[in-house]
C-alpha cells in the first residue's frame, strides 16, 4: 500500500452515538490522524454521530435504506457516495449493518472495523455478555480489516483489558471502550503512513 504520498480521505460509517466517531474526530483534530475527515454516513436518521460531524464541520450524511428495495442497491449508492468523496479509507464505527460482496470488492483492503473482543474469540453482537458468561479472564478490543465473513478479517492491532471479579456488562464494556478509542485512532494514523502491510492473514505494522 503507497497512502503515505498525498493526504487521504476517511469515511466513516455509523449507526448510532458514534462515540468512536468522536476518537477519530478528536485524533483528525488533534494532528494524530494526519488524514481528511471527508464525511460521515448513517443508515439511521437520528442517529447522534450526525450531529458529531457536523459539529465539527464534517459533511453529514443520511443515507435511508427504506428508499433501496434491496441491500446491494443500497450498498452501490454508499459505493457511489463515498467515491464521490474521493474515499481512500472507510472506518466503521458501530455501523450495524453487514456489508454486501459488492460494497466489500469497491473499497478491497480499504475497510476497517473496531470489535470489542479480542478476535476471533466473540465475533458478532453481545461479546461482552458472552465474555463474561464463558468467564474468561482477559477480554479487549480489535482493529481487523472487513472481508465478506463476520469479524473475521485480518486482525491489524488489538489492546487487552483484564476482566474483573466485580464486572458486569456495563463496567466491562466501559472498560473496552476506553481502548478502542485509543487504538483505533493508532490504526488508522498506520494506515494513512502507508505502514499497513498484509501478508495472507497476517497484518505487519513498519516502524515509522
Amino acid at each position: 500500500m503507497s497512502q503515505a504520498n498525498s493526504k487521504k480521505n476517511i469515511a466513516v460509517l455509523i449507526s448510532g452515538r458514534g462515540s468512536n466517531l468522536q476518537a477519530i474526530i478528536d485524533a483528525v483534530e488533534g494532528g494524530a490522524i494526519s488524514a481528511s475527515l471527508r464525511v460521515v454516513v448513517s443508515n439511521v436518521q437520528s442517529a447522534h454521530g450526525l450531529e458529531r460531524a457536523r459539529k465539527h464541520g464534517s459533511e453529514a450524511v443520511f443515507l435511508d435504506p427504506k428508499a433501496y428495495p434491496a441491500r446491494m442497491e443500497f450498498d452501490a449508492a454508499l459505493v457511489d457516495l463515498l467515491k464521490s468523496r474521493e474515499t481512500d479509507l472507510v472506518c466503521l464505527a458501530g455501523y450495524m449493518r453487514i456489508l454486501s460482496p459488492g460494497f466489500i470488492r469497491s473499497f478491497s483492503g480499504r475497510i476497517m472495523n473496531i470489535h470489542p473482543a479480542l478476535l476471533p474469540a466473540f465475533p458478532g453482537l453481545d461479546v461482552q455478555k458472552k465474555a463474561l458468561e464463558h468467564g474468561v479472564k482477559f477480554s479487549g478490543c480489535t482493529v481487523h480489516f472487513v472481508d465478506e465473513g463476520v469479524d473475521t478479517g485480518p486482525i491489524i492491532m488489538q489492546s487487552v483489558v483484564p476482566v474483573l471479579d466485580g464486572d458486569d456488562v456495563e463496567t466491562l464494556s466501559a472498560r473496552i471502550l476506553k481502548e478502542e478509542h485509543r487504538i483505533y485512532p493508532l490504526a488508522i494514523q498506520a494506515f494513512v503512513e502507508g505502514r499497513v502491510k498484509v501478508e495472507g492473514r497476517r497484518v505487519r505494522i513498519l516502524k515509522t
